[in-house]
């Protein structure tokens, strides 16, 4: 009964820190070792079993946002305490991984043990590096689609030759750590790209989000309108943001809203590629565990929206 602790995204330029916290409770899961170590296909098959096996998970996140303002060690702490804070199943230990004990101004760190490479010795450290790396880079592959041309999909934040380039032709983004240095020359100026030319400015994202906002709104009237009880709406998770949560005769609905300008434009649900539906699922049984909704009939849904302004053009279950 072990709670094992690891972090992931320490050094990236860009991006959240995640710490993750995992309890095995007695299960043993073959293949567990330093998630950096695994190969992506090996990691995602790995987090799947341990988020079915395993007593208890956490997910501590601390935003490049939060990183900037309190300092890389601070957020550390923070992380840490975010993801212990979610774990409900026993334990009578908490090994971390390395040399520091970010919960020693705790009630819990007097049972905190630190240990180099832990990773790789202690299969719960394990398991918790991986639900956290694993979660870490679906987030920043999802924000490969919010700010295409950076490469975050591949690179999730480091400092490549690729991620440079990026930011010397567009500029910075809302997921960058001002505070590093590397980027400290960004610190003072405006979020967005440098050049005029670029093709997410800051203008074209505050309109974009309006009309995001706009079809998220009618979709959530229209299964206010079909008998839904909405529960939340942009509900952020480390996985992704589920746009609206909606209860309707006993059944959670996890509801992604895609919106076209035209009818018949096509695409919108399409995106809502195996990959994207992976990450809502994993985002839905989060929500489940942090609302302690144990036992609940979940649904993944979409919800295609048109027009100016926006209308629901179907609503359709997917998983």
């Amino acid at each position: 009964m072990i709670l094992g602790i690891d972090e992931v995204g320490r050094g990236p330029w860009a991006g959240p820190l995640v710490v993750g916290a995992v309890v095995l409770g007695g299960t043993t899961i073959d293949g567990l070792t330093d998630s950096k170590k695994l190969t992506k296909k090996r990691r995602e098959e790995l987090d799947i079993v341990i988020r079915e096996q395993a007593s208890g998970i956490g997910l501590g996140w601390v935003s490049a946002e939060q990183i900037d303002d309190i300092g890389l060690s601070a957020a550390l702490v923070l992380a840490t305490k975010r993801a212990v804070e979610q774990v409900t199943a026993a334990y009578h230990e908490i090994i971390i991984d390395g040399t520091v004990n970010f919960l020693k101004d705790t009630s819990k760190g007097q049972y905190v043990t630190t240990l180099k490479k832990a990773d790789l010795l202690i299969p719960s450290v394990s398991a918790a590096s991986i639900v956290a790396k694993v979660a870490r880079d679906a987030y920043m592959a999802e924000q490969d689609t919010i700010y295409p041309g950076y490469g975050f999909f591949s690179h999730v934040g480091y400092g490549t030759a690729v991620h440079r380039t990026a930011i010397e032709k567009l500029g910075v983004t809302p997921l960058h750590r001002l505070s590093f240095a590397p980027l400290a020359r960004y610190r003072k100026k405006k979020t967005g790209p440098v050049v005029e030319s670029a093709p997410l400015d800051a203008t074209r994202r505050i309109a974009t989000k309006v009309i995001g906002d706009a079809a998220e709104t009618a979709a959530a009237n229209y299964l206010l309108r079909l008998g839904h009880e909405v529960l939340s709406r942009n509900w952020k998770t480390k996985f992704c943001e589920i746009d609206i949560v909606s209860k309707y005769n006993n059944i959670v609905y996890f509801t992604e809203v895609k919106y076209r300008r035209q009818p018949g434009q096509g695409g919108g649900l399409a995106a809502i590629t195996p990959f994207k539906l992976r990450q809502m699922k994993f985002a839905a049984e989060f929500y489940v565990l942090a609302n302690k909704l144990s036992g609940t009939d979940m649904r993944l849904a979409a919800v295609a929206v048109t027009g100016e302004p926006p209308e629901v053009e179907i609503f359709l279950e997917v998983e």
